[in-house]
């Protein structure tokens, strides 16, 4: 059997005890009411109560004040005169176990996690983008898981919206036509959400989510307190984080059926921003996880002002409420009355509706379910005090308690091993070597070629040059030849006309020279 925890004491009877069962904390729950009602205090109370008997939570600190749990409280007029009412005695203060975190990493331990990890729905979510947007960034991540490109974190994932962009062309026909319109409006939504900080939610070590189940060494277990004052100025961001932490829940917890008292219990503060324009693929799987996580043995607790903020489909599912008062100003405020009586089982001794808008501060209306797992007529009750302090802890105490954690050092230090940005810049400077290799290869060819048509011109020239030379040689030796036969020439005639002087003289007289005519006439005429 759970364990029964007191959360109220009915108005018209203090004596009387209103109990919300353990073994039935996994069936979720509503703390609604208008701004200063008492819904912060009730939503400490029942961190406190879950906390002592052992069950880890978390919890987001919207304005800054719930931190006031890891400090024991103290008596003052306020608190005593609501003890008197109670009909208490005293209250035996003391702190809670806190973990602190913070996306930003500035008020706790930084919470990251890869871009692929939060997927392309939830991506979609943070970046507001339309059905087209969405089914272009979901291909995106196909993409980047064909090519074994991992998206880490936030440079990952925008040098992979780049790099498609730069190649739609080549996946057209494989993924589909990849708009540089879609791919430019994400882009742009992406550069939005890193000028309000969420470029520091990606990234590594990721966190462990099963950290935030854990108990301390007297089995109290540990509040996680998300510091969610500056994280609520990106509503994006903070809704999408809510789901992802949800969504990882699911997938790495066992189911464990029923038992005395849940594993986890989460307490979603302003939990209208996980549904304020979540597409239609998105509430449905809002409402798959809240219906089905229950049987992983987690629990979620929604806190807003008004029970219309939720979707009918979840606000059914939700077997433990408590409802602060509401104001009817308007016709809207009175509709929002009759919604909120109407979602209780009613109590014949008050209207319900009338009940709601006279309701005091740290009154309620409460509803639990039994031991059988029946929703009980509603209850008007005082919600019990807490345990831990009212004023929030100074940064300094903060400090200290971040050192002292059980969590300190492990995700503090971010790191970043190689993924698609490291890889696609690779294949840029590839790309980019290739391409200086076959411009030197071009120059290169192109110097061989002009090396080679020189060595053809200056081989032209030679040869031109040998045959000019061998031209000239050839008439120097044909003129030495013309010389040498006009000198054999002149050589025969000065030697024949020496022998024809010499046979002249030797004969004598004309009778000589007749006969030498004779002989010689046929040679050299007659004179």
């Amino acid at each position: 059997m759970g364990t029964p925890i007191i959360i109220a004491k009915k108005t018209s009877d203090t004596q009387q005890d209103i109990v919300l069962h353990s073994q039935f904390a996994n069936r979720h729950g509503l703390i609604a009411g208008a701004t200063g009602t008492g819904k912060t205090v009730t939503l400490k109370v029942l961190a406190e109560s879950f906390s002592r008997i052992g069950v880890p939570v978390f919890l987001a600190d919207a304005k800054g004040d719930v931190s006031s749990l890891a400090k024991a409280g103290s008596n003052n007029s306020k608190f005593d005169e609501r003890l008197k009412i109670l009909k208490i005695e005293s209250v035996p203060f003391t702190a809670a176990p806190l973990v602190f975190w913070d996306l930003f990493g500035e008020q706790g331990h930084p919470i990251r996690t890869t871009v692929s990890e939060i997927g392309p729905l939830l991506l979609a979510q943070m970046l507001n983008l339309n059905d087209t947007q969405e089914g272009v960034l979901s291909a995106v991540f196909r993409i980047a898981d064909d090519q074994g490109l991992l998206l880490i974190d936030f440079k990952d994932l925008k040098a992979m919206l780049s790099y498609v962009s730069e190649h739609a062309t080549e996946f057209k026909a494989e993924y589909g036509n990849l708009s540089p319109a879609s791919l430019g409006a994400i882009q742009r939504n992406l550069l939005a959400l890193a000028d309000q900080g969420g470029d520091q939610f990606f990234g590594e070590p990721s966190l462990n989510i099963l950290d935030f189940i854990q108990t301390d060494a007297q089995g109290h277990g540990y509040i996680n307190l998300l510091a969610a004052d500056k994280l609520m100025n990106t509503p994006k961001l903070y809704a999408t984080f809510l789901l992802w932490m949800l969504s990882e829940l699911f997938e790495q917890l066992p189911e464990v059926g029923d038992m005395d008292k849940p594993k986890l219990v989460f307490f979603f503060d302003e939990a209208h921003l996980l549904f304020d324009n979540a597409s239609a693929a998105l509430q449905e799987k809002i409402e798959q996880v809240v219906r089905l996580i229950r049987s992983k043995g987690v629990g979620i607790y929604f806190v807003t002002q008004n029970p219309l903020d939720l979707p009918e489909s979840v606000l059914g599912q939700l077997g433990n409420r408590v409802q602060h008062a509401l104001r009817a100003f308007t016709p809207k405020d009175q509709k929002a009355v009759k919604t909120a009586a109407d979602t209780f089982r009613a109590n014949p001794e008050f209207k319900v509706d009338q009940a709601i808008t006279e309701l005091g501060v740290g009154e309620a209306l409460i509803s639990c379910l039994d031991e059988q797992g029946i929703p009980q007529m509603v209850e008007r009750g005082w919600v019990m005090p807490p345990y831990s302090a009212f004023s929030p802890i100074s940064l300094e105490e903060r400090k200290t308690l971040m050192a002292q954690s059980i969590v300190a050092g492990v995700y503090e230090q971010s790191l970043d091993r190689e993924s698609a940005f490291e890889l696609l810049q690779q294949k840029v400077v590839d790309r980019q070597q290739e391409a200086l290799q076959a411009e030197q290869e071009k120059i290169q060819a192109k110097e061989l070629d002009t090396q080679a048509k020189q060595q053809e011109k200056e081989q032209a020239t030679f040869e031109k040059q040998q045959a000019r030379e061998q031209e000239r040689l050839a008439k120097e030796q044909q003129k030495e030849a013309e010389r040498s036969a006009k000198q054999r020439d002149k050589l025969i005639q000065d030697t024949v006309g020496t022998f024809a002087k010499s046979a002249a003289r030797s004969l004598g007289g004309s009778t000589g020279q007749k006969i030498v005519r004779g002989l010689l006439g046929s040679l050299f005429g007659r004179k």
